[in-house]
């Protein structure tokens, strides 16, 4: 097999794609263990998900931590709009961002919304200070929030299907 040198020119057979399924469900599973599951033996695997890394295909290993044992089960999505659209703004914006640890997840949408954020905190009180983060260092048109009633699903994993 050749030797991946970009993500989105990855060449990925049938068993990169068993070892990615795995490795997303809990990448601390021994070697030998990903080995005999996805049918190799344990050098030829370890090589496989060490030209995963390489590549990029595999950016980073994790621990996810629950949110409710470290007291923050709120979810709250942040719809921001704005009015200015200059770099220098965005530039500011995205810093002012950036350094609000409870932000963990920073999107530019299109559509009606410019910016989608998913925030994290312990409640409404907590909330607020981190809007108030948001809008002292940045104009900003619109501001909307919605907290999360309930988690239906959640998961890091990604879907493999459309690898071709």
């Amino acid at each position: 097999m050749s030797k991946i040198t970009h993500p989105s020119k990855a060449r990925l057979d049938a068993i990169d794609r068993k070892i990615l399924e795995r490795l997303q469900q809990d990448c601390d599973i021994h070697i030998s263990a990903l080995a005999e599951e996805v049918g190799l033996s344990q050098t030829p695997c370890w090589r496989r998900v060490q030209r995963l890394r390489e590549a990029g295909v595999i950016t980073r290993n994790v621990s996810l931590v629950d949110r409710n044992s470290i007291n923050v089960g709120v979810t709250v999505f942040v719809s921001v709009r704005t009015s200015t659209h200059t770099k220098a703004w965005f530039e500011r914006f995205k810093a002012a961002v950036e350094v609000i640890p409870e932000v963990v997840e920073f999107y530019r949408m299109s559509g009606d919304v410019d910016y989608l954020l998913r925030v994290v905190v312990p409640d409404i009180a907590a909330y607020d200070r981190v809007y108030q983060r948001l809008i002292s260092d940045t104009q900003l048109s619109d501001v909307s929030s919605s907290f999360a009633m309930e988690e239906l699903k959640y998961t890091t994993a990604l879907p493999l299907a459309y690898i071709e």
